[in-house]
C-alpha cells in the first residue's frame, strides 16, 4: 500500500497565498499569511515558490540603496576606460564608489 500524504494547503489555501501576495508582494505579507494559515514563514515562502509567485526581497544598505559588489565597480571603471586595470581590485570599496560617481 503507497503511503500517501495530505496536501498541506487546499486550494482555497493556495488562492488566498496567490492573491494577498500578488496584492502585497513584501515580507509582511508572507508573515501574515503564515499567521492566518497556521504554517512557518518558512513553508508560504517555499509555497509561493513553487506557485511561481513568489519575488526575491532585493537586499539593500543601511541608507536604502541597492548593493553592489567591488567587482562590479571595477567592471564599470574598466569598461568606462576601456582598459583592464586588475590592481583595481584591491582598493576600497569607498574609493571605487567615488570613482565611479567622477565618471
Amino acid at each position: 500500500m503507497k503511503n500517501i500524504q495530505p496536501k498541506n494547503y487546499n486550494q482555497d489555501d493556495v488562492a488566498k497565498l496567490i492573491n494577498e501576495y500578488r496584492e502585497n508582494p513584501n515580507r509582511e505579507t508572507v508573515e501574515k499569511l503564515a499567521t492566518d494559515l497556521g504554517k512557518s514563514v518558512r513553508s508560504v515562502t517555499a509555497k509561493l515558490s513553487q506557485l511561481g509567485v513568489y519575488k526575491k526581497i532585493e537586499r539593500k544598505t543601511k541608507t536604502g540603496k541597492a548593493i553592489i559588489s567591488k567587482s562590479d565597480l571595477v567592471k564599470i571603471i574598466n569598461e568606462h576606460y576601456n582598459l583592464e586595470m586588475p590592481s583595481l581590485v584591491k582598493a576600497t570599496k569607498e574609493d571605487l564608489e567615488k570613482m565611479v560617481v567622477n565618471l
